[in-house]
């Protein structure tokens, strides 16, 4: 057993200090160890994790590697159990690998949601990736669906917070949404009406306008939610629109005008998630993309550092922004496909689904924010309850080159000339973790 514990020495803390409110939620990390991995602690990771995933079986060899990973005493292969744990349905193989990372962490793993329990630890924790982790975390994922051994690739993502959301990728070519597929089906150049024609719409639905040129366009979220990716075209520029169910965030990304020798990037689900994010990519390159940020951060895109620039989204209802926008078109209703959520106010009533990590405390997980960045790449929060109820006072809400301005019962980031700075609204867990030095106004 000497040949599995390491001759480093053993420290309790991270590179980067970790904040006092993960330590005040989650205590303090384990002990982790550095360096590669003992061959035989090697081979009992491929045994217990790769083989068994291609097997389909769970044997005396996988136990006895178990064994082996446990007495390593290194916190660091949770993370492989934690991507092995999304597709384990069997109740004694979880239990197996929810008891080896409650050893391995140190800590009492609760039965229910145990495997959100036991990423959200790693999360908060900063466990450091095994040694090789991309190599055994593709072999694990690309096993179980195939359309991914395109997608896993290393790049300037983390691959220790992408996770399944339990949805299959949705590959199909451009222009060919219309084509059914077992996956979140985005919508390309979708069908319009105007707004006197959209006599299925309720004033108080929620809707995501956009202006481009001139031009205007409601999303209703009625459609979004099942469709969650839009690739469209307004005032005549081409646009990328994801939407987030799980962090409340619908954004638009300019998808034309871009560095010569690069195509119009098609974006696609992935059927991943980072931090209870939606992951997008583009199906031509199979470049991913940080759906929060818009830099490409794998494939072709990233080598050549693309980064989509953002137009405004309003969140409002949908009786305000065609009375403030007569002209306006909306999505027409079949591309709902009959569905009506409200995740926050169902699934998702007691927070995210999925795990997320230590969350920034200045506000509730679900807090609606509208988030910005200044010219000098300062990230800003503005609480939108407290934005709205400050504007309608006649309050100037000023922040470096950034001034907020309503529109259309919702709330927009404009320049001092007035100019587009590409706002958005979002929960504020998910601002906050792609931000994490975020400013939030009020201080």
């Amino acid at each position: 057993m000497a040949a599995l514990f390491w001759s480093q020495s053993l420290s309790a803390q991270q590179a980067n200090a970790l904040p006092d409110y993960a330590i005040e939620q989650f205590g303090e990390p384990p002990a982790i160890p550095s360096g590669p991995f003992s061959d035989t602690l090697q081979k009992a990771v491929k045994t217990a994790f790769v083989d068994s995933i291609a097997q389909e079986a769970w044997g005396r060899d996988q136990t006895l590697a178990m064994e082996e990973i446990v007495a390593s005493k290194d916190p660091r292969i949770v993370w492989i159990i934690s991507d092995m744990m999304r597709f384990v349905s069997e109740p004694n193989l979880n239990a197996t690998l929810t008891e080896a990372a409650s050893s391995l962490l140190d800590t009492k793993i609760p039965r229910r949601n145990n495997w959100g329990a036991i990423t959200d630890h790693l999360i908060a924790w900063d466990i450091p990736a095994p040694p090789d982790y991309l190599k055994t975390k593709r072999a694990i994922f690309t096993t179980i669906l195939p359309g991914w051994d395109k997608i896993f690739f290393e790049g300037t993502i983390d691959w220790r917070h992408v996770s399944w959301g339990g949805v299959l990728i949705d590959d199909r070519p451009y222009d060919t949404t219309d084509e059914a597929c077992n996956c979140i089906p985005a919508a390309d150049n979708p069908e319009v009406s105007s707004a006197q024609d959209a006599t299925w719409l309720k004033d108080d639905d929620i809707v995501f306008g956009i202006e481009v040129n001139g031009e205007y366009r409601a999303y209703p979220r009625r459609i979004m939610e099942v469709r969650e990716m839009v690739n469209d075209t307004l005032g005549g520029r081409d646009l990328g629109i994801p939407y987030c169910t799980l962090c409340g965030a619908a954004q638009a990304y300019f998808t034309d005008e871009l560095p010569a020798g690069i195509k119009r990037p098609v974006l696609r689900t992935s059927g991943l998630l980072i931090r209870s994010n939606k992951v997008m990519y583009d199906v031509n390159t199979y470049s991913v993309f940080d759906t929060f940020l818009g830099h490409a951060v794998t494939g072709p895109l990233a080598k050549k550092k693309l980064k989509l620039k953002q137009a405004t989204v309003i969140t409002t209802d949908w009786g305000t922004w065609k009375r403030e926008h007569p002209d306006t078109t909306v999505l027409v209703e079949a591309l709902a496909l009959g569905r009506d959520f409200d995740f926050r106010n169902g699934r998702d009533a007691d927070g995210p689904i999925f795990p997320v990590g230590d969350v920034d405390p200045r506000l509730p997980v679900q807090e609606d924010i509208i988030g910005v960045v200044t010219a000098s790449g300062q990230p800003v929060a503005f609480q939108r309850s407290k934005a709205i109820a400050a504007l309608k006072r006649g309050k100037e809400i000023a922040y470096e080159n950034i001034r907020l301005q309503l529109d259309a019962g919702g709330v927009k980031a404009v320049g001092a000339d007035g100019a587009d700075l590409g706002s958005h609204q979002a929960f504020w867990f998910a601002w906050s973790q792609f931000h994490p030095q975020t400013d939030l106004w009020p201080g």
